[in-house]
């Protein structure tokens, strides 16, 4: 092919895999796209997907058993009927992998999908053993590495032998167990913990150190008192010793003693799927198995890119994707790179949530002399007349100047109100600026104006929607 029309092999068919052939498209390459497994990656089959309806579900079981307002409205246990909430949960994964993923790969006339397992040849063809046994030759200008990740599971003895659980396979159990032990304490972890929980499992969540320990100490803190207040029992600073399966039931053996469960979710970490391409023989570097990418998504070898779980970038679908579309820019003569200084995370536990930029020891690390001030719910009206008031919002400014370097939010509906402090510190706003803009009031959202004011101000003593 011309350089007007590249050929691009892309490995792998998820976020990245998808934004990068559907860019490149458009740009005028010709794509050959190569999938192992199941059309559409992660998110939409067995991660995002399937994990948001079965929280908003467990969600609203758990508000029709329990509410805020019970002194005034009749509270009604739900009975859990997991095959139809699971074939309710699959029908729509069906749909939108379809919509947003198969339909759009056979309609389209410039990508051709090869289902098998690529492994590089070198810097310029694979081999692909297709799904039905025959083997094919794909020859091309530049390539992606687009595999994405999987569950990693930890060396704890006993524990291949038994029939644990990871994301994957507890998003389409059958029933609802009646005691479940997680391992882990970390995005995923905490995600499903409080899911199951609300549909009526008995829960005990083993950290290391403690919940969400990557994110200020305070996040950890409130999700934790969540937890606590629900029934969940979280062991922190614990570690399985050992793991057995005997009759039909878990024995996890731990510093706090042996813990018994009917289901045993594993939730330590994703590792990429790079083990089988034969990245090494070509020059590729891993840092562990994850690709090595410079700022422009290209790796150690020319004309060989890598974007999303599969790299070392932060394993959101969002940058997944954000992280494609550029190398395929770059692919195709351009010039892109990605900048994650403002980059939202969410984890979509009640109450959520919801960070961008650095945390005070983030920022403190990294040299800036800082302010922050950290407000609690009862000042921020909306989650007053929610009765919703455990969590809080705590805002990081570069002291002197007031620039916002970071929030972070353990409120109702965080993940919506945290794309404004995106934008705020894209646009390079100080916590006086933040606290002078108009915000709607009976929102959470008006709860960053109310924090970024605190800066100067005593919330406590203005009025309601006060400038």
């Amino acid at each position: 092919m011309s350089e007007k029309s590249p050929h691009l092999a892309i490995i792998g068919s998820g976020g990245a895999a998808m934004a990068a052939a559907l860019k490149a498209a458009e740009r005028g390459a010709v794509i050959t796209l190569i999938e192992r497994g199941t059309i559409g990656g992660t998110c939409v089959n067995s991660g995002c997907v399937p994990s948001k309806i079965l929280i908003r579900a467990a969600h609203i079981a758990h508000l029709r058993s329990e509410s805020p307002f019970d002194a005034g409205l009749s509270a009604r246990t739900s009975e859990v009927n997991r095959p139809a909430l699971l074939a309710q949960q699959q029908s729509r994964v069906e749909e939108l992998r379809d919509a947003k993923y198969e339909g759009i790969l056979r309609d389209h006339p410039d990508i051709t999908v090869l289902q098998g397992e690529a492994r590089f040849i070198d810097s310029k063809s694979l081999s692909v053993r297709l799904n039905d046994g025959d083997e094919q030759i794909v020859h091309f200008d530049r390539a992606l590495i687009g595999t994405g990740a999987r569950p990693a599971i930890p060396p704890v003895p006993g524990l291949a032998d038994t029939p644990y659980l990871t994301s994957t396979s507890a998003l389409v159990l059958e029933e609802i167990p009646r005691r479940m032990i997680v391992i882990g304490a970390s995005v995923v972890a905490v995600e499903l913990a409080q899911a199951f929980a609300r549909l009526g499992s008995q829960v005990t969540v083993l950290a290391r150190s403690r919940l969400l320990s990557r994110e200020d100490p305070a996040v950890g803190e409130a999700v934790e008192a969540a937890f606590r207040r629900e029934g969940i029992e979280v062991l922190k600073q614990t570690e399985a010793s050992r793991v057995n399966y005997l009759d039909n039931e878990f024995l996890v053996d731990t510093g706090a003693g042996t813990l018994r469960a009917d289901q045993l979710l594993v939730a330590t970490g994703r590792t990429p799927n790079t083990d089988s391409l034969n990245l090494e023989s070509i020059g590729v570097e891993t840092r562990g198995s994850s690709v090595v990418t410079d700022d422009h998504m290209q790796t150690t070898v020319p004309g060989i890119y890598a974007a999303g779980d599969c790299t070392d970038q932060p394993q959101f679908v969002y940058v997944a994707a954000a992280g494609g579309s550029r190398a395929a820019v770059n692919m195709t003569g351009g010039d892109a790179t990605l900048d994650l200084s403002a980059m939202p995370a969410v984890v979509f536990t009640d109450p959520q949530v919801a960070t961008v930029g650095l945390t005070e020891a983030e920022a403190t690390n990294q040299g800036f002399k800082v302010d922050t001030r950290s407000l609690d719910l009862e000042n921020v009206p909306r989650a007053l007349v929610n009765f919703e008031i455990n969590g809080f919002i705590k805002m990081v400014a570069e002291q002197g100047s007031g620039r916002l370097l970071g929030v972070q939010a353990v409120t109702g509906e965080a993940g919506e109100l945290i794309q404004t402090a995106v934008m705020a510190m894209r646009a390079g706003m100080t916590v006086q600026e933040i606290g002078d803009e108009l915000f709607p009031y009976l929102t959470m959202v008006e709860g960053l104006k109310l924090c970024a004011q605190t800066f100067s101000k005593d919330v406590s003593k203005l009025s309601c929607c006060a400038a």
